[in-house]
């Protein structure tokens, strides 16, 4: 159940205030990429402190193209964040944002072949309408 508590510290991390506050007088792009180099530092920095530097050698040209399109997609998720965030109310973008549960179950049954249930249905339901009712001003 530790899945549990990393998700909902990734939630906590990812709230947007700090980038509201960072982008204030900053380009948005140029902010996105200052922020990709503190985190590809703080990354690397915990591989190494973990000793997991030695694994990257097998890794696979397969999942290592993934691992890559992974880093694209979340590249432009957050150009796009930041840009959204410069001129957008920060509870609006960061609801609309949360829409990537919908896109995430959406592709999740397309690609993966998870299962789609009512209740999971419902719920993404829940998340598109209450992503609507926040970002409608």
């Amino acid at each position: 159940m530790a899945w549990i508590l990393y998700g909902l510290l990734s939630a906590a991390f990812a709230a947007p205030v700090f980038g509201k506050i960072g982008i204030a007088n900053v380009d948005s792009t140029l902010a996105t990429t200052v922020r990709a180099v503190f985190m590809a530092f703080l990354l690397v920095v915990a591989s190494l402190a973990l000793g997991k530097a030695p694994l990257l050698p097998g890794i696979s040209h397969r999942v290592l193209s993934f691992i890559a399109l992974s880093g694209v997609a979340g590249a432009l998720s957050w150009f796009f964040y930041f840009l959204a965030l410069r001129t957008g109310p920060t509870s609006a973008v960061a609801a609309l944002d949360r829409l990537s549960v919908v896109f995430v179950l959406i592709l999740a049954l397309v690609f993966l072949g998870e299962q789609f249930s009512r209740k999971s249905g419902i719920g993404a339901l829940f998340i598109t309408a209450g992503a609507i009712l926040m970002a409608v001003r």
